[in-house]
């Protein structure tokens, strides 16, 4: 069976079904109904999909797959993320500076290490208190 194209050959914007029919008990229905979000996705985009699943995700396992670099693997993942119409996710932000220095910050595992200072203490050190 062909599959169901996404996008129109003539001006690009999405496809609407408007029919559908069951070839065994011959019901048809007609309507407006919406594509699945991965019936608008390119030829190319869908078959990324499918190596991602397939590869559980791993990046690592897709660039001997498809003998791609990562930075490529991580743009092409980043645009079928768009093309399903989703945000790439925020990176998470980086941890506020406690404001103590490295060599502090040695002491006071030291010490927690030594038994020196209590867990709670070396936590509120650490954070600066």
């Amino acid at each position: 069976m062909k599959t169901l194209p996404g996008k129109c050959p003539i001006c690009g914007e999405n496809l609407t079904v408007t029919r559908i029919h069951c070839r065994t008990c011959d019901t048809t229905i007609e309507g407006q109904f919406s594509l699945g979000v991965l019936e608008l996705l390119s030829r190319e985009q869908l078959l990324f999909a499918e190596t991602f699943i397939r590869c559980e995700g791993k990046l690592n396992r897709m660039e001997k797959e498809m003998g791609l670099s990562y930075p490529t693997l991580r743009s092409r993942l980043t645009e079928l993320i768009h093309a399903m119409g989703y945000e790439v996710g925020q990176e998470e932000p980086a941890p506020v500076a406690s404001g103590i220095s490295d060599e502090e910050r040695r002491h006071i595992l030291e010490d927690l290490a030594t038994g020196r200072l209590s867990t709670e203490q070396a936590v509120k050190s650490l954070q600066g208190g």
